[in-house]
C-alpha cells in the first residue's frame, strides 16, 4: 500500500498519534535528562561503513544462533515490560510476530501476560528475563520459566535502585495493568514491580543480586545464564570469569543510569574483556539494518529491539511488531549486498570505521 510504512520511524511517528500522551512518554522517555538514551542513537551514526564492491552475494547467508537456538536474522525481541500499554494481546501478540519472523523473543518479568500464556501462543524460542526481587521470588519464576519451556535465563543487573523517568514522574503514570506472572500472588505491587513502576518510585528494596550469589541462582536451574546490562570490561571479564553463557550489553535503553557510555561504544571493551569465553549481544538504540552490521561487524553476536515493538504493537498490533521485524531484515540484507558480505557471523572487522576512544576510559585527544 502506497502509505504503508516504509522504516521504524514511520512507524514511531505513528504510534506517537494513536497513544495517550502518558502512555507514549512512558515508552519513549529515558532517565533524568536522556543523555544516554539520546546517544544510544547517535553513537550508531559515529561508526561508518566502509563497502566493498565486485564480491559475489548470491549465496548471502543472514542467518544466526543464540546458545544453539536458530535465529532467521540476527535480530531479536528484547525484554521490556507491559506491551498491554500498546496493545491489548501485550506480549502473546509479540511472541506471535516473533515467531512469524523465526526470531527469538525475550520475556519481561514485567509483562501483562504470564509466561505460560506467552509460551502456549509462541512459536519461536523463548528466553525469560529475571529481576531479582528477593529469592524466594527469584526461584518462583526460574522454577515456572525453566518449566515453561524457556530457553535460558536473562538477569537483568542495572538496576540496583529505582531510577526516575522525570517525564513519568511530571505526568504522575502509573502502570495500571496486571503484571501477569504475579496473578493472584496477593502481593502488593511495590513487592513485584520492576524499577519504574508507580509516581512515588515506591518499590520495595530487595538487595541487589552481587557476583557472590551466582552460584546460588545457578543451583535454580540447569538453563543458560545471560547477564543483561553489562556497561564495562572490567565486569564482562568478571561475568566471563564466572561462566556466563551470554552477556547483553545495554543501557536499559538509557531508562536507568543517565550520563553513560551508549552500548554500542562499550562493545569493543567488551568482546576483547571476555576473549570468546561468552557469547556478546546488544540493544538500545538500534534503528536500522546498517546499525545491525555495525554491531555485528564489531562481534557482537545478535542486537535486539524494544521501543520499535511498541510503536509497531500501537499501530497495528501482531502485524505490526512482525512488519518492524521484517523491515529490519530487509535493510540487513540490502546492507550486506552493498557491503560485499556473504554472511553475517563472519563479517570482515575493516568493515567500520570506529572512532578514536572507543574503549576502556579513554578520551578523544
Amino acid at each position: 500500500m502506497p502509505n504503508d510504512p516504509i522504516n521504524l520511524y514511520d512507524y514511531e511517528a505513528r504510534a506517537k498519534l494513536a497513544l495517550f500522551h502518558d502512555a507514549w512518554d512512558f515508552i519513549d522517555a529515558g532517565a533524568m535528562d536522556e543523555f544516554t538514551t539520546k546517544r544510544n542513537r547517535s553513537a550508531f551514526d559515529q561508526l561508518t561503513l566502509r563497502p566493498r564492491f565486485m564480491r559475489s552475494v548470491e549465496e548471502r547467508k543472514i542467518s544466526t544462533t543464540m546458545l544453539g537456538e536458530d535465529l532467521s536474522f540476527p535480530v531479536f525481541v528484547c525484554p521490556a515490560g507491559s506491551h498491554g500499554i500498546a496493545h491489548p494481546d501485550g506480549e502473546v501478540a509479540t511472541a506471535r510476530a516473533a515467531g512469524r519472523s523465526n526470531t527469538l523473543m525475550m520475556l519481561s518479568t514485567s509483562s501483562n501476560c504470564s509466561m505460560e500464556e506467552v509460551a502456549e501462543a509462541a512459536t519461536g524460542p523463548l528466553w525469560f528475563q529475571l529481576y531479582h526481587r528477593g529469592k524466594s521470588l527469584t526461584e518462583m519464576l526460574v522454577h515456572r520459566a525453566e518449566e515453561a519451556g524457556f530457553k535460558a535465563i536473562v538477569l537483568t543487573i542495572d538496576t540496583p535502585v529505582p531510577s526516575p523517568k522525570e517525564r513519568d514522574l511530571r505526568n504522575r503514570f502509573e502502570r495500571k495493568l496486571e503484571l501477569g506472572n504475579f496473578r493472584d500472588s496477593g502481593l502488593a505491587r511495590n513487592e513485584i514491580s520492576g524499577t519504574d513502576d508507580t509516581p512515588g518510585w515506591d518499590v520495595s528494596r530487595a538487595d541487589p543480586i552481587t557476583w557472590n550469589d551466582l552460584t546460588w541462582l545457578r543451583s535454580l536451574t540447569s538453563l543458560p545464564l545471560v547477564l543483561k546490562g553489562v556497561r564495562v570490561g572490567e565486569d564482562a571479564k568478571i561475568a566471563a570469569e564466572h561462566g556466563v553463557e551470554g552477556i547483553l550489553v545495554s543501557t536499559h535503553g538509557g531508562r536507568q543510569l543517565d550520563q553513560t557510555m551508549s552500548s554500542i561504544e562499550m562493545v569493543p571493551e567488551i568482546v576483547e574483556a571476555v576473549k570468546g569465553k561468552c557469547e556478546v549481544y546488544l540493544d538500545s538504540g538500534v534503528r536500522r539494518g546498517s546499525d545491525v552490521i555495525k554491531a555485528l561487524s564489531m562481534g557482537v553476536k545478535a542486537v535486539g529491539i524494544g521501543r520499535p515493538l511498541y510503536w509497531g504493537l500501537a499501530t497495528e498490533g501482531e502485524d505490526g511488531v512482525h512488519n518492524v521485524l521484517e523491515l529490519l531484515r530487509e535493510e540487513v540484507g540490502r546492507c550486506m549486498d552493498f557491503c560485499g558480505q556473504s554472511d553475517v557471523s563472519n563479517l570482515e572487522s575493516a568493515l567500520i570505521n570506529i572512532p578514536y576512544g572507543w574503549g576502556a576510559g579513554t578520551t578523544s585527544p
